[in-house]
């Protein structure tokens, strides 16, 4: 019976998984977002928090804590300047997980995980790079390029070198 063990073993050794985890997370507060199968979802948050409360408390021994589990000093650095000011009114729940469904090569549940409070940044951005081109710039664009070869004359063929023996 597995009764009070809090901890997902993920099917690796506790070394691999305390290095998966922290991977994961320094991912997380590179990218804002990531996206993985449900279950290491599920077990990156508490330690996604647990880092964020760390960035949030901002002292020294705070910072080299955060170090000691994640060993990235520039995603300790992100996340004690940039991320932990930003969750500095939320008293928890840092993290969002959002299922996606299954994964089309082994039908394991994918999900991403996010920031809660940088999360409409990241949607924001994602949002503006696949706005549609409308036809009447696309056609300025094609004239304006036309109107560039047009303007420049084609290119002569190199004429042949004379050589002295001619």
């Amino acid at each position: 019976m597995r009764h009070r063990i809090k901890t997902v073993k993920l099917g690796r050794s506790q070394s691999h998984r305390d290095a998966l985890l922290a991977n994961q997370v320094v991912s997380l507060i590179e990218h804002l977002r990531i996206k993985t199968t449900l279950a290491k979802a599920k077990a990156v948050r508490p330690f996604a928090e647990k880092m964020l409360t760390l960035g949030k408390r901002g002292d020294l021994h705070a910072r080299r804590l955060a170090v000691s589990y994640l060993g990235q000093k520039d995603a300790v650095k992100k996340l004690f300047e940039e991320l932990a000011p930003r969750s500095a009114t939320r008293a928890g729940g840092y993290t969002r997980i959002v299922k996606l469904g299954p994964r089309q090569s082994d039908s394991a549940p994918m999900a991403y995980i996010e920031w809660v409070d940088i999360a409409v940044e990241v949607e924001t951005s994602a949002v503006e790079e696949k706005k549609p081109v409308k036809k009447a710039t696309a056609k300025k664009a094609e004239a304006a390029v036309e109107g560039e070869a047009e303007a420049k004359p084609a290119k002569k063929p190199a004429a042949k070198k004379k050589t002295s023996e001619e």
